[in-house]
């Protein structure tokens, strides 16, 4: 394929080197000469291992090549992909003026060009806040360009390129994904990276746009969160990378999908006694953990946030069902359950709130479990209905953690005029109720 490269800094480099590299035919553009020349004396304006040789050979063969015309870049290009700059302003939103002027060419140069059978696919590939291709690229090639279809398309293809290993990285990305709700887009991406072993992902453009936010935001809670152990465990004489190579051999728990999964509060009694306990032994020893103690008040503000999308809808009062009791579904543990702390909030802000748990039978818990629950809601046999269908009866709101068949059935069956779901696993049927509401979605 032909393909257009707007920004030759890293990602940009790295991105036309690697293509040129199998074959497709890449023109890069810039504002800069001095990196325009010496991409085309075949050498990197980037240090980064292997780029310096790709960018040599892709220029010795003839297709890789660079310019200071968007124009000239454009001709019989099937593709373009933006990699332009995008830095934080000084209050930290993203700067998009680079995007902006990218953009603005591409689309003048489309306009001046002969017509093409085909869609050009605008594709961004820097860093940008979700809404950025809708909001700013789209509208762009729309006022040049008359509305997308013949031709133009967009899409967001994040790049996932880390500096020192940017080459291995785009010959073997933890996944490849495109966002566009353009075939043409789509097609072109799948073409474009057709030779690398992980299947394009298509996506909403949101997503894309959301996804190396996600990521970036998770590496960085990372790194923060192993230094805060590390500070921890050190005055104790403990070898915190020791205690990390055997945390990040579980791929169970630890390095996986667990806990990933948008929903409700954490609860149960693990995670927060542990947690509390670490922050204590840290306090004892006269370290900060800033991040473990925002991991806190973060799951205390998750709570917080849907007892306030209640009241602020449903007239005190009113019926609410809660539909799932314990801290984890299949289980009848209270201790520390988010579920209690939402009932007893609610229960002192006048709700009449009826309560079903499969699993939890209040005559049957014994112990530290027992303890718990009689202190957040001492008579909680008098809340509890013995059947889904018994607590939904008049209820103005169902909230549900649990996932159980009698549940979804009787939601199905009996909805009520709004849904709060803590779970995201009710399925299609109750999702596309009238009212439904996911806590995170």
């Amino acid at each position: 394929m032909k393909v257009a490269i707007f920004g030759l800094g890293y990602v940009g480099t790295v991105t036309a080197a690697c293509l040129a590299s199998r074959g497709h035919e890449v023109t890069g553009v810039d504002v800069d000469a001095g990196k325009v020349e010496m991409i085309s004396g075949g050498r990197s304006p980037v240090i980064e291992p292997g780029l310096d040789r790709l960018v040599s050979d892709g220029v010795t063969r003839g297709n890789l090549r660079t310019t200071l015309s968007a124009a000239e870049a454009l001709e019989g290009a099937d593709v373009s992909l933006i990699c332009v700059g995008t830095p934080s302003a000084p209050n930290g939103s993203t700067e998009l003026g680079y995007i902006r002027r990218a953009t603005q060419d591409i689309a003048s140069a489309l306009r001046a060009r002969a017509s093409s059978p085909d869609a050009h696919s605008v594709v961004v590939r820097s860093t940008v806040p979700p809404g950025t291709v809708d909001e700013v690229v789209s509208p762009i090639l729309e006022e040049e360009l008359g509305p997308p279809g013949s031709s133009f398309c967009t899409a967001m293809c994040p790049e996932f390129l880390r500096e020192g290993s940017g080459v291995k990285d785009f010959f073997s990305p933890p996944f490849t994904v495109v966002g566009t709700d353009q075939d043409q887009a789509a097609v072109s991406m799948k073409e474009l990276l057709g030779f690398l072993d992980v299947p394009v992902r298509v996506v909403s453009t949101r997503t894309a746009e959301a996804l190396k936010y996600s990521c970036n935001a998770f590496h960085a809670a990372k790194v923060a969160f192993t230094n805060e152990l590390a500070r921890v465990f050190r005055p104790l004489g403990i070898d915190s990378r020791e205690v990390m190579d055997i945390f990040c051999s579980d791929s169970q728990l630890n390095i996986s999908p667990s806990y990933l999964r948008p929903g409700f509060a954490f609860g149960g009694p693990c995670l927060g006694k542990d947690l509390r306990e670490l922050l204590h032994l840290a306090r004892m020893n006269g370290v900060d953990l800033p991040v473990l103690s925002g991991t806190i008040t973060s799951n205390e503000m998750t709570v917080s946030n849907v007892v306030n999308r209640i009241t602020s809808a449903t007239p005190t009062g009113a019926v609410v069902a809660l539909l799932g009791l314990s801290f984890k579904v299949s289980s009848d543990d209270l201790r520390e359950s988010p579920n209690v702390e939402l009932a007893e909030r609610l229960v002192g802000k006048g709700y009449q709130v009826r309560i079903h748990d499969p699993v939890v039978k209040p005559s049957k818990l014994i112990g530290t479990n027992l303890e718990f629950v009689e202190s957040r809601l001492p008579h909680l046999q008098r809340f509890m209905s013995d059947t889904a269908a018994q607590a939904l009866a008049d209820a103005k709101l169902a909230v549900v953690s649990s996932t159980d068949p009698e549940v979804v059935e009787a939601l199905e069956s009996s909805p009520p005029s709004r849904i709060i779901d803590l779970v995201g696993r009710l399925g299609p049927n109750v999702e596309s109720l009238c009212g439904y509401e996911g806590v995170g979605w």
